[in-house]
């Protein structure tokens, strides 16, 4: 049977670059979900003075197409600067790999979500945020719905652990339906503090569990 990829699809996804992680990243970012089997993860390290993304890697846990766009948005992204990367387009993405089938144009479009969710958290974290929104609950909400249950597969919110959520003051106080004790809590509560603690006007989050 032939294959639905072509050559260079192929290629990047049999020899893709820049995979792994970086430590202590200046941004980074998980898009995508296990229960529909594509998940990738984006590590960027940025030039503080020319803001050129310096490094770039990316983890992937999907298909050949996964694996292949995540490769290419890195070649992209090297080398330019966060405001030139966030202008490249899904489009493009597929484009540089000589083309997707129709069935997996959806790779690309997780590619480019990735790195500019990657870029958003670094903006965050160093203070560039440009259009300061208010927090609101539903920010919050909308932020936790990227931290996976892994008891599930699925986010948190989809699987109904955010019990409560409060703001006050610049502190969110999120109550999740989970025991402390449990295998799972502290991982859940790491990536939940992650999501949230780099917006511009939150000062401090808080996880409780249920009993």
């Amino acid at each position: 049977m032939a294959s639905p990829y072509n050559d260079l699809v192929l290629e990047h996804f049999k020899n893709p670059r820049n995979t792994g992680r970086i430590d202590d990243p200046d941004g980074k970012a998980t898009e995508g979900s296990p229960a529909c089997g594509d998940m990738v993860s984006l590590y960027l390290k940025v030039d503080p003075e020319t803001k050129v993304i310096n490094d770039i890697k990316f983890e992937s846990y999907g298909c050949a197409s996964n694996i292949a766009t995540g490769s290419i948005i890195t070649e992209l992204a090297k080398g330019k600067t966060i405001d030139e990367a966030k202008n490249i387009t899904w489009q493009e993405a597929s484009e540089a790999l000589g083309g997707l089938p129709k069935i997996k144009a959806h790779c690309s479009v997780l590619a480019v979500e990735v790195l500019r969710s990657a870029i958003q958290n670094y903006e965050e974290k160093h203070g560039l945020v440009t259009e300061k929104v208010v927090t609101t609950e539903e920010i919050v909400r909308k932020r936790l719905k990227k931290v996976m249950n892994p008891i599930k597969g699925l986010d948190m919110v989809a699987t109904h652990l955010v019990k409560e959520i409060d703001i006050t003051g610049g502190v969110v106080r999120i109550v999740i339906d989970l025991p402390a004790t449990h295998q799972f809590a502290n991982a859940i509560k790491e990536d939940a503090v992650e999501k949230i603690e780099s917006l511009w006007d939150i000062d401090q989050v808080i996880v409780e569990f249920t009993d």
